[in-house]
């Protein structure tokens, strides 16, 4: 047994008296966010969950700022070239990891040929695709070291795309195009995510990672921004149990959550005032159907299925009217492109029931011989109401829905690994202000195309669309949603996003916008 003097003890005493004071001077941010991430490797993430943390701890070429506006983050400057093919980006000066080491070149190339290697297996890949050589590279025909970037000296960062991309800058903030420390992940290899190991170029640090508890970033002195990060600690806490996490809100344990339950939304608004944010969101709420699996690769039966779900009702009464019924994937707000609703949007709710009984009595289902299917969600007061209110629309056409919930995680990890199910919740937030973010999600062997959905002409569509002048590109991106979604239902678009989310006031600088961003250090709190 160790012998302590009182002169140690003193001292002990001492130590742990300085460290509370010093905890209690730290600006401490408890963030509400709906799920734990199934993963912080940038490279390996898909959801919204996932990019708030990332946005704190990494810093991609480019970045959003508190209003949602482009601007230069791990890059000082860029040029493009006339034919706006290569863009060259000059890193910023003196720009460090969080261990202290330079960020370089080296790195983004490293980590861009890892995004496409098919073994990192990563699921957005594809969003490389206006690179030169990335497609190729994701489907195994050409090597990682061919894909069209390179560093020109350790500053400067270069990469040909294949054709002019309008929305190349925009597509820079995703977590996916972040660069990790080609250093840090050779020494730890798959445990370089972890607490301890985690090198990042963000604002914060891992500290860390209590699965279903909460994960904590700490400010990261090395940041080129450093002194103006007002927040020093960030507690990002899992909470899909959105009444409870109200109740953690008014009880000052949390300073934000990004969702509500939709049903209490009269009760929240009389309660905490403009605290609840409320405001368009640029993203789609949407099912989707194994289409390789029968009887749900039949396409008349998906669209009996599609039509027969009240729209209005899940917008009104469901979502409170926080949610805009849909008819097409990609939502209003993209300037320039012309959306392509199925064609039963037009028709009152009476006149689409009666068509989808009639289309599933000629498929043989009806109240004598029920077609079942289950419905797979995760988990949410607002996505298990949904899904009873759909139960409930279907059973009338002799529909016998059952409901699986599984958490967050699991779910998207479901069907991610195309797992065998009959028709699942998903949800697309807008990575980039443009209808090819959403489109992509059909094209054929794309990580995020949960349904399996393949069809060679959409395939063509979007090639084409990829190559040509803006104008050109918007109307054969319309044509292709057409095909797609209207008329094979890849996807089936149920409502618009809003955001509902509730801020507290003691938060500073959180500026709603229609891409729901609010990097941590862009903000403060009194």
């Amino acid at each position: 047994m160790k012998h302590y003097t009182m002169k140690s003890l003193m001292a002990g005493a001492a130590i742990l008296a300085l460290t509370a004071g010093n905890a209690f001077a730290d600006v401490v941010f408890n963030r509400g966010n709906s799920a734990d991430p199934e993963s912080l490797d940038p490279h390996k993430t898909s959801t919204v969950y996932e990019a708030n943390i990332l946005r704190d701890l990494f810093m991609g070429l480019m970045i959003h700022n508190a209003k949602a506006e482009l601007e230069p983050g791990a890059a000082e400057s860029y040029t493009v070239s006339e034919d706006g093919k290569v863009y060259t980006f000059k890193l910023r000066a003196g720009a460090k990891w969080s261990d202290g080491t330079p960020v370089t070149a080296q790195d983004f190339v490293f980590s861009w040929q890892r995004l496409v290697d098919p073994a990192t297996a990563a699921e957005y890949a594809y969003l490389l695709s206006p690179v030169v050589n990335a497609d190729a590279i994701t489907k195994g025909e050409k090597k990682p070291a061919e894909l069209g970037v390179k560093a020109i000296d350790d500053a400067t960062f270069e990469v040909t795309l294949n054709s002019a991309t309008p929305y190349f800058l925009e597509m820079l903030t995703h977590q996916s195009t972040y660069a990790v420390s080609k250093a840090n992940v050779e020494k730890f290899g798959a445990d370089f995510i972890k607490p301890g190991n985690l090198v990042s170029n963000g604002a914060y640090i891992l500290a860390e990672f209590v699965p279903n508890d909460h994960i904590k970033a700490v400010k990261n002195p090395n940041f080129y921004d450093a002194a103006n990060v007002k927040i020093d600690v960030v507690n990002y806490i899992p909470t899909e149990d959105r009444s409870t996490a109200m109740k953690r809100y008014e009880a000052g344990e949390l300073d934000s959550n990004d969702d509500i339950p939709t049903e209490q939304l009269a009760d929240l608004k009389a309660k905490f005032g403009d605290q609840v944010r409320l405001g368009p969101y640029l993203g789609t709420y949407y099912y989707v159907f194994k289409t390789d699996k029968a009887p749900w690769d039949n396409v008349k039966l998906r669209h009996a299925v599609s039509e027969a779900i009240d729209r209005d009702y899940l917008a009104e009464k469901v979502w409170q009217n926080t949610m805009i019924p849909a008819y097409s994937f990609v939502p209003p707000g993209i300037g320039g492109y012309e959306a392509r609703p199925t064609e039963y949007a037009e028709k009152s709710q009476l006149d689409r029931e009666d068509e989808a009984k009639k289309v599933l009595a000629e498929l043989g289902y009806g109240p004598d011989k029920p077609l079942k299917m289950e419905i797979r969600y995760n988990t949410s007061e607002n996505h298990k109401n949904t899904a009873v209110a759909i139960q409930e629309q279907l059973k009338p056409l002799g529909i016998e829905v059952s409901l699986i919930n599984t958490d967050t995680k699991t779910h998207y990890g479901f069907l991610e690994q195309k797992g065998n199910y009959d028709i699942a919740r998903a949800g697309w937030i807008a990575d980039y202000k443009d209808p090819a973010n959403f489109l992509d999600l059909c094209k054929t062997g794309t990580g995020n195309n949960y349904g399996v959905y393949s069809n060679a002409d959409y395939d063509k569509l979007l090639a084409e669309a990829a190559a040509a002048s803006a104008e050109q590109r918007m109307k054969l991106l319309s044509d292709a949603e057409a095909m797609g979604v209207a008329r094979d239902l890849c996807v089936v678009p149920l409502l618009f996003y809003g955001f509902h989310t509730v801020v507290s006031p003691k938060l500073k600088g959180w500026e709603d916008n229609v891409m729901d961003v609010h990097p941590t250090r862009f903000l403060s709190k009194e």
